[in-house]
């Protein structure tokens, strides 16, 4: 089937269109890759890639380690501070993060290439299936974690390595939360995020419960009454509105469930997408999404951001993929209503935007881009169903420096946490310290006390 078709179709390119389209954005280094990238590395005694990586990852051992034909090493040095390690080296935005801060930048404009070197280390241990670590021995103590996503699979895994054992509740078929589900295809191929979630589960002790939903098929409480302590790790479910005119219309469809559509297609042909796509929004997920629309065969394909260049929360590396892809970035563009013809999306009409006195304001100038469908990517909110009296701000969960909630016996990490940085590896990051809080206050309790004379 052409793309010359109109309307919202599947099967626009052919097999070995679809599998080229969707291969490995950066395809693995080889062992001689490898050595070569990790040679470049100064291994800074202060190095500033350790300060900019949200789980502290010692980036020059690692590095080093990789350069002394040592990768297994170099793998457990990464999952010390970051079990799933594998994934955000696919998937953290490292060209903001580490390498941003690698001071190769200075000399050559070229940092060390950091994220590739962590995959190659980690990839060998998840391949051979090499495990560093063991449980402690059984303390009869039980932890309920809600949401198996990045936070919650990192938090569970250091309760168990503690001894304690786990239930994780999460509310979808699979576990992996946004890395199974909320990810472009093309950066995490081969089923790796379910390989990862077994790897993190062969530590033991670990038991999840698909199609579990708090607020639905238990509450809070129920948890507290069964469990020795509570984590939330519970993403961003719900969707911002548009709230324009016409927002009904068939084709507009949010960009999350267009990405998590792709990411269970095991061909991608059976993803239907428009021959002129439309995508709001300014961050990681319209990007993925406008980008993955333009790889299933849509002809034009244009993000739609209501500021400035500089004002997009997706980094400047995935802007320039995306135009590399042949994706149209407009700025200054606001969803004014969405034009429809029989029911269906034909189009949409925007406010040009500038900013007066540090205020987003309209022109009074407006614009049309004929579109069959439109993704919604303007944000996730969080959804607080069955979270009873726990403090919120701004919609999120409020936590202490330890990951402690405003109800005893309950922690929580991840997006749905207030001040959170919605990256994979800063879940993590919370996930674990929220981990390593909890064994402390279950220690505490079981501490026997100490006569005083």
């Amino acid at each position: 089937m052409g793309t010359t078709e109109t309307g919202i179709l599947s099967g626009r390119l052919t097999p070995v269109e679809y599998e080229k389209n969707f291969s490995d954005l950066h395809p693995p280094l080889d062992e001689h890759e490898a050595l070569v990238a990790a040679d470049r590395c100064y291994f800074c005694h202060d190095a500033p890639c350790m300060t900019a990586c949200p789980t502290s990852i010692d980036i020059p051992l690692f590095i080093r380690q990789i350069s002394t034909g040592n990768p297994v090493g170099s793998a457990n040095t990464i999952f010390d501070q970051n079990i799933l390690g594998g994934m955000c080296a696919r998937v953290c935005p490292t060209e903001t993060l580490c390498e941003e801060a690698c001071v190769r930048n200075e000399a050559e404009r070229r940092p060390v290439e950091i994220g590739r070197l962590q995959r190659y280390a980690t990839d060998i241990a998840l391949h051979d299936n090499i495990q560093f670590y063991e449980r402690a021995a059984p303390t009869g103590k039980s932890i309920a974690v809600i949401g198996a996503g990045p936070a919650g699979l990192a938090c569970a895994h250091g309760l168990a390595v503690s001894g304690h054992d786990v239930i994780i509740y999460d509310a979808r078929e699979k576990a992996g939360g946004l890395n199974e589900y909320g990810i472009a295809a093309y950066k995490s191929v081969d089923g790796f995020a379910q390989r990862e979630v077994d790897y993190v589960l062969s530590i033991g002790g670990i038991d999840i419960r698909n199609r579990q939903m708090l607020g639905r098929d238990f509450s809070l409480s129920d948890l507290l009454a069964k469990h020795d302590a509570v984590f939330l790790g519970l993403g961003l479910a719900g969707v911002n509105a548009l709230r324009a005119e016409g927002e009904a219309a068939e084709g507009v469809e949010d960009a999350v469930d267009f990405i998590a559509s792709l990411r269970q297609s095991e061909t991608r042909s059976d993803i239907p997408v428009g021959r002129r796509v439309v995508v709001l929004g300014g961050g990681m997920t319209a990007i993925d999404a406008a980008v993955q629309a333009k790889l299933l065969g849509a002809e034009e394909v244009t993000i739609c951001y209501r500021r400035g260049k500089e004002h997009m929360n997706a980094s400047e590396f995935e802007q320039d993929l995306a135009a590399a892809k042949g994706v149209s970035i407009r700025h200054w563009l606001q969803p004014r209503r969405i034009l429809s013809r029989d029911g269906k999306a034909a189009g949409i009409e925007l406010d040009y935007t500038t900013i007066e006195d540090d205020r987003l304001v309209t022109t009074g100038e407006t614009g049309v881009i004929v579109a069959d469908q439109i993704l919604k990517a303007i944000g996730q909110s969080f959804d607080p169903e069955g979270l009873g009296i726990i403090s919120l701000q701004s919609g999120r969960i409020v936590v202490d420096q330890e990951g402690r909630t405003s109800l005893d016996g309950v922690w929580a990490g991840g997006d749905c946490v207030f001040g959170g940085e919605d990256l994979t590896v800063s879940a993590v990051a919370m996930g674990r310290d929220a981990a390593a809080s909890i064994n402390r206050a279950l220690a505490a309790v079981t501490q026997p006390a100490i006569a005083v004379a």
